[in-house]
């Protein structure tokens, strides 16, 4: 039976329920008894939402009534089965398909207009000839100034068809007068590798938070880069990335595998297999690689790691991984929403799961990160629990677990130092950001001198700029904020953040690396990797 023809009870009921009805074929003088007597359960909802819309007592918006049924109907299947509604399809159709349409600036609202952070580099805005540092006050004369205007209001009268133009009225400080820019809307990347550099003169790192449809190209641009840089070893950094799109996880581990080798297979509920195999077309098949992960990262981020942890080919570090094995496919609703509906599992190479258990419920599945904390697994790598039963090896002789999550070759506690709740709060809030820009404001000049790499390794962020963010937050919050016992943890954020508004593109990755203690660990392997060798 296909997909389509399984799973149309819901669909068609769904689709109902959600307004597009045909006919007035419904008595709505049935009683109760006569409303529930079908044997069709997909009639049943169909028939309540159509009776609660002609005869409830009160205006019901049924659309909303809708999404809680749909909801909840999700809510007993599977954490990873979702309902998006129209108004938030956009978005995460963007950033799965990894651009948008747009001018190609990254902005923040400033005293009610919009400053721009930096103009994306190649992007239109860069083109036209947009600095960081400018306020776009109009655009096609709608203005784009004062209190009631919000983020979503500025961005729309900014986006628009691709190739059309778009006339700016910009103010720059220092300027007698506005500026004019014409500006021709082009397709806007999201970038999902964030950085692509050299760590030592032979091991090579990249930043990847998610896995979109452009992620392979980015990722594949990264890697080359590396090795004309003379790369050859490479640190693959995955933590916090969520997953994505399962084929492009693939295509990333052919990369590494040799020819023929399991990459994962998937299981449906009628026993269906589907296997993948790594092909001709790897690029690093002989390097040494490292798999950098923690506890969010989840689903193709997870695919990546075990493929490459059950072939044997390099080494995992960090911490346990999420634990999602569980593979969704997106159906259009037809009213602008979708529902992402777990269809099959999917299995590394040795034969293992790693989707952990939810038989106690979404709310308990979610909480497992507390749980970890709780029990020390973040802090000592004997407190993850595992099960005999779930025990796979390698065909290097590596005994491996499934069950809940990738377990590291090398653990690496969590850094207590810059995952305190004060930084977690400011960094949440965009306080860094906004901080920073409004102190490049006063004077950007000033780093017109230094290049991007003498930044990176030689700027050093003052006391006195620590204590201006101290005060500047104080301003801000209602708690009184002092710096005294991470002090140097502020430094680096800072300087990440200077670094990224001043230079962009995976500026902020080095200089947030620099006290980074995962990747102090995978130089540490690298070197001792190197020095094994010698001595053989």
């Amino acid at each position: 039976m296909s997909f389509q023809k399984k799973y149309l009870p819901l669909i068609l009921g769904v689709a109902t329920a959600a307004g597009i009805f045909i006919g007035g074929k419904l008595d709505f003088r049935d009683s109760p008894d006569r409303l529930f007597s079908t044997n069709s359960k997909k009639d049943k909802l169909n028939r309540l939402i159509d009776y609660i819309d002609y005869d409830y007592v009160d205006e019901i918006n049924t659309d909303s009534i809708v999404d809680v049924t749909v909801n909840g109907i999700l809510d007993n299947l599977d954490p990873h089965s979702v309902y998006i509604p129209k108004e938030a399809m956009e978005r995460v159709a963007e950033e799965m398909k990894g651009d948008f349409v747009g001018i190609g600036v990254s902005f923040y609202p400033y005293k009610d207009t919009i400053a721009v952070i930096r103009a994306i580099e190649g992007g239109p805005s860069a083109k036209a000839g947009i600095k960081g540092g400018d306020r776009i006050i109009m655009a096609d004369n709608d203005t784009l100034f004062g209190e009631r205007l919000n983020d979503g209001e500025m961005v729309k009268k900014l986006k628009g068809p691709i190739n059309t133009k778009v006339n700016l009225k910009v103010y720059r400080r220092g300027e007698p007068k506005l500026l004019n820019f014409t500006v021709k809307r082009g397709n806007i990347p999201i970038k999902s590798v964030d950085a692509a550099y050299m760590l030592t003169e032979k091991l090579g790192y990249i930043k990847v938070n998610r896995f979109a449809e452009s992620t392979y190209k980015e990722f594949k641009k990264g890697l080359d880069k590396l090795l004309e840089l003379g790369a050859t070893e490479i640190a693959l950094d995955l933590r916090n990335n969520p997953g994505g799109i399962l084929s492009i996880s693939e295509q990333i581990v052919d990369e590494f595998l040799e020819d023929d080798k399991l990459i994962l297979f998937t299981k449906n509920k009628r026993g269906n297999i589907e296997k993948s195999f790594a092909t001709s077309k790897g690029d690093f098949e002989e390097g040494q690689v490292y798999v950098l992960i923690d506890e969010n990262s989840a689903s193709a981020s997870e695919i990546v790691a075990g493929a490459l942890q059950d072939n044997d080919k390099g080494t995992i570090v960090g911490r346990r991984s999420y634990g999602k094995g569980l593979v969704q496919r997106e159906m259009d609703l037809g009213d602008g929403s979708a529902v992402r509906l777990t269809v099959s599992r999917y299995y590394t190479p040795t034969g293992r799961s790693i989707q952990r258990s939810y038989k106690n419920g979404n709310k308990d599945y979610y909480d497992e990160y507390f749980n970890r904390l709780e029990s020390g697994e973040l802090l000592d790598p004997e407190k993850i629990k595992v099960a005999d039963s779930l025990k796979f090896t390698t065909p290097g002789g590596k005994i491996v677990y499934g069950g809940g999550g990738i377990i590291p070759d090398v653990f690496v506690p969590i850094d207590n130092s810059m995952q305190n709740e004060t930084l977690t709060f400011i960094q949440r809030h965009g306080y860094f950001g906004n901080f920073v820009f409004e102190e490049l404001e006063k004077d950007r000049h000033v780093y017109d001198g230094i290049s991007r790499q003498d930044f990176i390794d030689s700027f050093e962020v003052s006391d006195d700029f620590v204590f201006a963010f101290q005060d500047y937050l104080n301003v801000r919050t209602s708690s009184k904020i002092t710096f005294v016992a991470y002090h140097e943890e502020i430094k680096q954020y800072i300087k990440a953040t200077l670094a990224s508004q001043l230079y962009g593109g995976g500026a902020f990755e080095e200089v947030f690396n620099q006290r980074d203690i995962m990747i102090e660990e995978v130089i540490r392997l690298s070197d001792e990797g190197l020095n094994s060798t010698d001595k053989d």
